[in-house]
C-alpha cells in the first residue's frame, strides 16, 4: 500500500512514517527536502506550494493514503483538493485540537465539541480548512478523514506553557538557576501530553480505513496532570527546587504577544482539556498510549541535558520573564503599603 505524506519530517510525521513503514506501507515524503529524511523512504522534491510542479509530478501517481501535515490555511486544503482529487482513497488533514470550544463549555472534549476559538487565528484557519474538507466531501465525496491532535510532543525537549522562541531550554535553565518560573493561572488546570510515538499509533491504524472516510478524530493520552506537575516533574529531573510564579493568563497574553501567547494559552493551554478518546479506539482497538507524562518528560529532561545543540540561551525571553517578575513584586509591595498607609490614618 502506498502512502504520500506532505511534509513527513516534523515532530508528529517522523514517528508516524516509521510506524508505517513498520507495518508494511510504502512510503513517499512530498516536501522541498531541506531536513533529513527517514531511511528507506522514497522522496518528491517539490514545493507543495507550486501547485503546477506538483500537479506535474503526480501525473501519473495514485496513493491509497495521502496525509496532510503542513495545510494550515482554506487556500491550502482547496489545492490539496485539486491537486488529489481521484488520486487517492483518503485524504487525511491534520488539524487541531485547539480549534475546539474556548473557553470550553464541557471539561471532557469529544469530537462533536463545537469547533470555535476567538484568540487564534492558527485555530480559526483549521476550522476554516476543515469546513473546506467537509464541504468537498458532501458535494464530491472527496475522502477525508481530520484528524486533531493536541500537545504532541517527540521526547527531545519538555513541553511546558509559556517559553520564548527557541523552545523550553531557557525555562529548564531558569530552573537550574533558581530563578522563578512563570505558570499560567494557578497552576492547576489540566493538561494532556501526548508522545509522538503514541500518537502514531492512533494515526496509522487509521490509514486506509475506510471507517474512518467522513469523520474527524482526535489522538490523545488519556493521562493528565496538572500544570504544576508538570513544572513540578521537570525541576524533579534536573535536581532542582521549583519557583513557581503563578501569573494571569489574561496578563501574560496582554503583555506577551511576542510569543503568542494570547492563542497559545487563552485559545489553548490556560484550559483544562480533558479527551474522551472513545471514537478512535473504536476503529483502532490496539491504540494504546504506553509513555506516562511523567516518564515522557523526565527523558525530556535527560535528553536535552545530553545534547548541548539543544541548550539555546535565549536572553530576550528570559529579560521578559524577569521584567513580569519585577512588575508583579512592585505590584505586590505597592498593595502592601497601600495597606500599612490606610492602617496608619
Amino acid at each position: 500500500m502506498k502512502a504520500l505524506f506532505i511534509g513527513g519530517t516534523g515532530t508528529i510525521s517522523t514517528h508516524v512514517v516509521a510506524l508505517a513503514q513498520q507495518r508494511g506501507w510504502d512510503v513517499t515524503l512530498l516536501n522541498r527536502g531541506t531536513k533529513p529524511l527517514p531511511a528507506g523512504v522514497q522522496h518528491m522534491a517539490v514545493d507543495i506550494h507550486d501547485e503546477e510542479a506538483v500537479a506535474k509530478a503526480l501525473a501519473d501517481k495514485h496513493y491509497e493514503v495521502v496525509a496532510q501535515y503542513i495545510g494550515f490555511t482554506a487556500d491550502d486544503v482547496e489545492r490539496d483538493i485539486r491537486l488529489f482529487r481521484g488520486k487517492t482513497r483518503q485524504y487525511i488533514y491534520i488539524s487541531s485540537a485547539s480549534a475546539y470550544q474556548k473557553p470550553p463549555v464541557d471539561s471532557l472534549i469529544t469530537e462533536s465539541t463545537p469547533l470555535v476559538n476567538p484568540y487564534w487565528e492558527y485555530s480559526q484557519n483549521k476550522i476554516a480548512s476543515e469546513k473546506v474538507l467537509m464541504a468537498a466531501l458532501r458535494a464530491e465525496a472527496f475522502p477525508v478523514t481530520i484528524v486533531r491532535p493536541s500537545h504532541t510532543y517527540n521526547g527531545t525537549t519538555p513541553p511546558v506553557a509559556v517559553h520564548g522562541n527557541n523552545g523550553s531550554w531557557q525555562v529548564m535553565k531558569r530552573i537550574l538557576d533558581g530563578k522563578p518560573v512563570l505558570i499560567p493561572g494557578d497552576g492547576t488546570s489540566l493538561w494532556t501530553l501526548t508522545h509522538a510515538s503514541d500518537f502514531a499509533k492512533g494515526f496509522v491504524g487509521l490509514m486506509g480505513n475506510p471507517h474512518a472516510i467522513g469523520h474527524a478524530f482526535h489522538i490523545t493520552t488519556d493521562e493528565r496532570m496538572t500544570w504544576n506537575q508538570i513544572y513540578q516533574t521537570i525541576a524533579d529531573e534536573l535536581g532542582q527546587p521549583l519557583k513557581a510564579l503563578h501569573v494571569s493568563s489574561d496578563f501574560l497574553a496582554r503583555h506577551g504577544e511576542q510569543y503568542e501567547l494570547r492563542g497559545n494559552l487563552l485559545g489553548d493551554k490556560a484550559c483544562t482539556a480533558l479527551f474522551d478518546n472513545a471514537k478512535v479506539k473504536r476503529l483502532v482497538p490496539d491504540f494504546v498510549c504506553t509513555t506516562s507524562m511523567a516518564e515522557g518528560l523526565r527523558r525530556c529532561v535527560r535528553y536535552t541535558l545530553s545534547h548541548e545543540e539543544l541548550q539555546v540561551p535565549d536572553e530576550a525571553f528570559d529579560a521578559w520573564c524577569d521584567r513580569v517578575v519585577d512588575a508583579l513584586d512592585a505590584a505586590d509591595n505597592a498593595f502592601r503599603s497601600a495597606i500599612l498607609w490606610s492602617a496608619r490614618r
